[in-house]
């Protein structure tokens, strides 16, 4: 006979394991199935964590070569990337059993193997030995994730032609890669390779970096990339990638029509990821899917088949860890009877290069696009007290408004800890604030915190340190 589940999820990354546990939590009898090996999905695994390791532990590396220039005199740096790698290796394995830890805490049943419908309330699951077990479940989320984009007719061998799952695992520092697309991913893995020796050129199809980021702050932080040694070329399409004996070469034409060739030893495509909802069957429960292949919900993720939903980026909006994870809360609470709601108007996004660049809510251009008036503030990290002791002054933060009841719109930031100082505008912008109110908050001094306040106070231009 096969066991009987209240609610059963597929995919164990942040969005499912989250599901869950939350379930669990609301008392579901829960199964959670993840067919990687190891819980915390694509960004535990082979995203954010390992990535944001390998982006310390660079930004660390590059520090330590400049710190004579303050008077510290360290001798000769050496990098040694196979300690690096397994230092990035231990994050990721201590933080992978940790959540298997809080599954068993909280009597969630995990199944090991490759989740799939054998009808609308059966789910076989397969394990790496072949060997098959069946569940039922009355309802069932699916929280499979996505996975890396390539280009037409070219394919990711992880080796010389790299996804960011390959690029967070090179034996060696390539002399020169090429990073296809400018967006989130690519530059924080090109900063990765650059600042540990690499001579990195991003070649995007746009004309500006970071698409859907307010123009400003991608404006800045192209600038701030140039200077840092990554070079660009914009506006220049990939036709072809040809592996050889030394790597590969990368041809390109030019919005002009001029071709270009990029002899490099890696490539790494990102260009963006898709829904993965390969391999679950979904044909026999009837479950519709997009012209995206993303699984099609309503507002409480339920898809057309009332036991089934479905959270994080196999459907519908951002591809973050946090976006599924408020997704996957807020479905359990709807499956146990309760009241779940995301507010998608106050999902940040951050990019953890340095410096690290965060927004939240509207940008600029989106609202002169809906006609909506709005007010700004601005204030650089070049008058902020703390950043310029530290030596670490690079950027601004700015404030949108609306024009008449001064409530925060949106907030874009390019500095020190941009990720960290993008929560406050976040919980100002939950409780409807107005920029006034996070001006007359007292902000403790010197923190980098101040150039938010600065920032609200100059949306009515009264900035008192600019």
């Amino acid at each position: 006979m096969a066991e009987k589940f209240q609610a059963v999820v597929i995919g164990g990354g942040p969005g499912g394991y989250v599901c869950a546990i939350r379930l669990a939590q609301l008392g579901l009898k829960t199964a959670c199935i993840e067919s990687r090996g190891s819980l915390g999905g694509t960004c535990l695994n082979v995203g954010c964590i390992p990535s944001k390791s390998l982006l310390n532990l660079s930004e660390e590396f590059h520090k330590v070569k400049s710190l004579s220039n303050k008077g510290i005199e360290v001798g000769e740096v050496k990098l040694n990337l196979e300690k690096m790698m397994k230092s990035k290796d231990k994050a990721v394995t201590v933080l992978t059993k940790g959540v298997e830890f809080l599954l068993k805490k909280n009597k969630v049943s995990y199944f090991k193997g490759h989740g799939s419908f054998k009808s609308q309330n059966e789910i076989l699951i397969k394990d790496e030995k072949g060997d098959e077990t069946l569940i039922e479940a009355e309802k069932t989320v699916i929280a499979t994730g996505s996975v890396p984009v390539s280009l037409p007719g070219i394919e990711f061998d992880e080796g010389i032609i790299v996804s960011s799952t390959g690029a967070l695992k090179l034996n060696k520092v390539p002399k020169k890669m090429v990073v296809v697309g400018g967006g989130y991913i690519g530059l924080e893995m090109g900063s990765v390779w650059s600042r540990l020796g690499s001579e990195v050129h991003v070649v995007e199809f746009l004309d500006h970096i970071t698409p859907g980021m307010d123009n400003e702050i991608s404006k800045e932080f192209m600038k701030i990339l140039k200077k840092q040694g990554i070079t660009f070329h914009m506006q220049h399409k990939v036709e072809k990638i040809n592996k050889n004996n030394s790597g590969a070469v990368v041809s390109t034409t030019d919005k002009d029509g001029n071709k270009k060739d990029f002899d490099c030893d890696v490539v790494l495509i990102s260009v963006g990821r898709k829904a993965n909802t390969n391999g679950l069957n979904l044909d026999v429960t009837g479950v519709e899917l997009d012209e995206r292949n993303r699984v099609k919900t309503d507002k409480n993720f339920r898809t057309n088949m009332n036991n089934i939903y479905a959270i994080g980026d196999v459907i519908q909006g951002p591809m973050l860890a946090h976006k599924a994870e408020d997704e996957g809360i807020a479905v359990a609470e709807i499956i146990a009877g309760q009241s779940g709601h995301v507010n998608y108007d106050t999902i940040p996004g951050v990019v953890y290069t340095t410096p690290e660049v965060a927004s939240i809510g509207k940008t600029e251009e989106q609202l002169k696009e809906n006609n909506i008036g709005y007010k700004i503030g601005k204030f650089s990290f070049m008058a902020n007290s703390r950043a310029k002791a530290i030596d670490d002054a690079e950027g601004f933060v700015k404030i949108l408004a609306d024009e008449k009841s001064d409530r925060v719109l949106g907030a874009h930031i390019i500095g020190p800890h941009a990720g960290e100082l993008i929560a406050e505008i976040g919980i100002a912008m939950e409780f409807g604030a107005s920029s006034e109110d996070i001006a007359r908050t007292c902000h403790a001094h010197p923190t980098f915190s101040e150039a938010v306040k600065e920032a609200a106070l100059s949306v009515d231009k009264r900035a008192i340190h600019s």
